[in-house]
């Protein structure tokens, strides 16, 4: 099954007997499917995303669930849903959209869980979720993401490189969550050279593909943490019980992400990670069309007392060259 989001509960697709499976963008490939329905105003991701489902790059798909964590993931559900009920000859399979607010409220709570009730429902035609099978689901995915925590201090440690380290955590949103806490464990078991350069914080847009940080790592840096969910943003939380209710307040505190969460959460969050990887310079890498991170920037430069780059308007996958060169005289001065 696959989904959109770091907001999608993976748990209960686990639970419902089918496999996870988180759909990226791929740089540099041909998204013109994707542009024709979406608009180039869109995030490229989104696009790459729509085209890829379009020509079946996922493989077969048994369903679709996006979750609503920025525009662009709800124009693409949107997109999606049009087609679906307008061109039944593109075989799409059933969609569903997940609304997870961010609030920090009492209130907002009962919302959430509301939303991953009707979730769990839906996901009954394929196999009925009994509390065992969840409790289950939700404790082998917290495990995981505890495998993964000890990953994030081998990188703090400089003995996984930033690149390595993201490659991991998208490895584990593409094959069942057993054989993901198999995979992590292999990595912690190996005899990992040491990792160098400045060490860089990553803030601003998502990347599911590895190509930026393998520039800035071939450039001088070591991208030691970043404040993104396909990095430590996707397994820094875990559920307090396996139930229900605490897999709701799990998704509802999750974050803070650039397009749900306020400047000054963004700010307090960017400054503790920061720290906590003993960061040497910030560097705020916004796509195209992704307006959230430039407008977080101020307040996390501010907060973080670090040398800070503002990368705008960047292409989907790479760094321009004016980028590169605005992260020259920070790295000299580190």
């Amino acid at each position: 099954m696959g989904y959109v989001g770091a907001d999608v509960p993976v748990e209960l697709i686990t639970a419902a007997g089918l496999r996870p499976l988180r759909l990226t963008g791929k740089p540099g490939e041909d998204s013109s499917l994707g542009d024709r329905y979406l608009g180039r105003g869109v995030d490229p991701v989104a696009r790459s995303v729509l085209t890829r489902i379009l020509t079946g790059a996922y493989g077969p798909l048994e369903a679709i669930v996006v979750s609503r964590d920025c525009e662009a993931s709800l124009r693409l559900f949107y997109a999606l849903r049009e087609l679906h009920r307008i061109e039944p000859s593109l075989g799409l399979p059933p969609l569903r959209l997940v609304d997870v607010l961010h609030l920090p409220h009492h209130t907002t709570t009962p919302y959430v869980h509301a939303k991953i009730a009707q979730l769990r429902e839906w996901l009954g035609r394929w196999r009925p979720i009994a509390d065992d099978d969840l409790a289950a689901a939700i404790t082998v995915h917290d495990t995981l993401r505890r495998s993964l925590a000890r990953a994030a201090v081998l990188r703090r440690e400089n003995r996984l490189s930033g690149t390595r380290f993201l490659e991991l955590v998208a490895a584990t949103t593409a094959v069942p969550v057993g054989e993901a806490i198999t995979l992590v464990e292999r990595v912690l078991a190996e005899d990992l050279p040491a990792a160098e350069g400045v060490r860089l914080f990553l803030t601003g847009s998502s990347h599911d593909s590895p190509e930026v940080y393998e520039t800035l790592e071939r450039n001088g840096f070591f991208v030691a943490g970043e404040d993104h969910d396909w990095g430590e943003l996707l397994f820094a939380r875990t559920c307090a019980a396996p139930t229900e209710l605490a897999l709701a307040e799990r998704y509802q505190y999750n974050g803070p992400s650039a397009p749900r969460a306020s400047i000054g959460q963004r700010a307090a969050h960017t400054a503790a990670a920061a720290r906590a990887c003993a960061a040497e310079v910030l560097f705020s890498y916004a796509r195209v069309h992704d307006d959230a991170p430039p407008w977080d920037f101020p307040g996390q430069r501010a907060a973080t007392g670090l040398p800070a780059v503002l990368a705008e308007r960047q292409p989907y996958g790479e760094l321009t060259a004016e980028a590169l060169a605005a992260l020259v005289p920070v790295r000299a001065a580190a």
